[in-house]
Formats: structure tokens, sequence, C-alpha cells
């Protein structure tokens, strides 16, 4: 029912490095326009033919209002495609060396890098990918090929479930961060049994119609590091359907925080009943099924766990019930409180943060009590 792998790379799809993406089919569909000019943010643009460059080809793009000529990427002067560049930060990150790591590049785009280029790219995008702070430590940990664990998972649609072992191991010895232990042993429990019956029959997350009581909700927009990772790599993917992929390989690789992608959860009604009557969650449906989800983004950061969720165009949707979901069920399935998770979604410009908690928990509002009664109370 699952396939384990090794460790891979992030981005190259050529299938001797063990990359056989789900998003495959859809690779070959006509690539979409750009929605919006880089410089006025017009959505008055048209593609305007492409530029040879030495090792690839990019897409020009002209704005019919302020009559520039650009191209998607914002990141100039690389004779190198950005996504074998990206790559190359990936695998030093995960603990290969330079010299591997150059000859991993070669091996998947046919490029000859040298070391010094290499190390030269590790700096510019140091501030970017964290883990290079943590990547000694992680060797200690771990091989190369063992640092991230990668399962693939049949569940209707194909799914790679990946975690980070030596950054999960690393976080864990914060002291603020130790009490998460039952998430890590929920990850190691899905690479060794998961319920895969669940997810062919149950209901999934996406599907659910219910709708919860959000006047005591505060979202919260913030600019978050996922934005700069996004703006980063999206300008890498030509293909909109392998953003969302790319970007959870890449996350995983190279942020501080990001423990797992692609996490099944689910729950059926008895957790349901338990959350309603143990824990007077508001919860407003009912389960004939299993229901089941997969998550995005684990991170664990700040003393809580983040649940993440890309979006493009998070601006213009509230993904909110599916969050508290996610969070619900993987609560129940860590034993974790549902203090203790945040919930969020993101794209390359826009963060939203929500606890989940106060989706499901309304606060009793206390009487007023007035001044005397107060005093006779004291």
């Amino acid at each position: 029912m699952f396939e384990e792998k090794n460790t891979e790379p992030i981005f190259q799809e050529d299938k001797k490095l063990g990359i056989i993406s789900d998003f495959e089919k859809l690779a070959k569909q006509k690539e979409k326009i750009l929605e919006r000019c880089m410089y006025c943010q017009s959505k008055n643009v048209v593609k305007r033919g492409k530029r040879k460059k030495r090792l690839e080809e990019v897409q020009l793009y002209r704005c019919r209002d302020c009559e520039r000529t650009f191209t998607e990427q914002r990141i100039k002067g690389k004779m190198f495609p950005l996504k074998a560049i990206l790559d190359g930060l990936s695998f030093y990150n995960i603990g290969h060396s330079l010299e591997e790591s150059c000859n991993l590049v070669k091996e998947g785009y046919g490029i000859e890098i040298k070391k010094s280029s290499l190390a030269e790219w590790l700096k510019e995008f140091e501030g970017v990918c964290k883990y290079g702070r943590m990547r000694k430590h992680g060797k200690a940990l771990f091989t190369p090929n063992q640092v991230i664990q990668n399962v693939r998972l049949y569940h209707k649609q194909v799914y790679d479930f990946r975690y980070h072992k030596a950054k999960i191991a690393l976080i864990l010895q914060d002291f603020k961060h130790e009490k998460f232990e039952p998430l890590r042993e929920f990850l190691e429990h899905i690479v060794a049994e998961c319920p895969h019956e669940y997810f062919k029959e149950g209901m999934r997350v996406s599907e659910v119609k219910t709708r919860f009581g959000l006047s005591e909700v505060v979202i919260k927009e913030k600019s978050n590091f996922a934005n700069k990772m996004a703006n980063l790599v999206l300008q890498a993917v030509k293909d909109n359907h392998r953003r969302h992929e790319m970007l959870q390989r890449f996350m995983l690789a190279n942020d501080s925080v990001t423990v797992a992608c692609e996490v099944p959860i689910y729950m059926d009604n008895e957790d349901l009943e338990h959350m309603k009557k143990a824990l007077k969650f508001q919860i407003p449906m009912e389960l004939n099924n299993v229901l089941t989800g997969h998550i995005d983004f684990i991170q664990i950061r700040n003393g809580a766990v983040h649940i993440l969720d890309f979006k493009p165009n998070a601006d213009k949707v509230r993904p909110i019930e599916q969050l508290t979901l996610y969070a619900l069920a993987l609560s129940r399935l860590t034993g974790l409180r549902l203090y203790e998770f945040k919930c969020g979604w993101f794209d390359d410009k826009h963060y939203y943060e929500f606890f989940p908690l106060h989706v499901v928990y309304k606060l009793r509002k206390r009487p007023k009590v007035s001044r005397d009664q107060q005093r006779l109370e004291r």
C-alpha cells in the first residue's frame, strides 16, 4: 500500500534519481499565463516570445499598461537555471558535501557547476535556508540518505509523505518543544503502519461542507518566512500544477522549522463525540464514515505545532474549517492538546494565522456583577 524511498532531489524529475511525481500527467498541460505585471500589478499581461539563455529558455511577458517586458523569475543575473541552483542548496543542506552536491546536480540536469559556485549560492541564500545553522548537527545524527524519510501513499490520489528526521530530533531538544515528542512518535508510526483502508473508503476533509461559528476567531495577517520561501521557489517552477510539491520539498530540506509534509490524518464519529462531550467543543457535524485528509506542512516553532496549507491567491480564500478539522484530528492522533496548535494558510505574498481552539471552544461569558455585589462577596 505504500512505497518507502530514500531522500531524493527537490526538483529533478529524472526517474533515475527516484522521483516519480503524481503530477507528471498534468505537467504536459498548457501553462497558464502570468496573472499580474511584476512592475505595476496590472492584469493586462500577454506572452511575448521566449529568451534563450545559455542553459535554459525563459518565457517573456509584456504588460500592455506600463509597456514593460519581463520574465516571471525575479532573481536576475544567474547563468544556471534557478531550479538547479535550489536543488544544489537542498542537496548540500541535507548533508551532502559540496562536491557530492555538484555531482548530483550534474547527474540530474547535465550541468557542470563548480564547488565555488555552489558555495557562493549557499552564502547568497543563507538568509532563506535557515537549516544551514543546524546542518552539522543533523549530519551527526543521520546520513544524507536517511535524513528525510519518504513514503509514497496511494490514497485515492498519490501522496508523498515526508518528514525530516534530523530536524525534528534537533527541535525537540529545546525545552519549549520537548512536549511534542508524541508528534514524532506519530510520524514514525505513519512510516511503519498507516491505515490505508481509511483513506480509500473515508470522506476527505476538503469535501466537508460544515460551517463553524467564527464570531470569536481572530485571524491575524502577517509576513511570515513561508512567504519568502514561496516567493523564491515559485519562480523556478514553470508548471503551475507542480508548484505545491516543489515548495514542500524545498521547505522541508532548507528551512529550520518544517518537519513534515503531506501528513495523513483521520478521525471518526467516536473521536468527535469525545471532543464534544468530554472537552465541550462545539463541532456542528456528525460522521457516518472516517474523515481523512493530508496536511500540507507541519512546523514546530515558538512553542507550538503549526499546521499550514499553501493556497495560491491566499487572500481570496478562508480554509478555516478545513484547517480546524486537521488540527482536531492531529490532536486526537497525537494526544496533544488543541491549545498547542496554530493553523495558517499562505502564498508568496500573504500569510494568515488563527488558533483552532477559538473555533470550537467558546468561553462562557461571566454575568456582570455590580460593585456592591463584589463588596459583599469579599
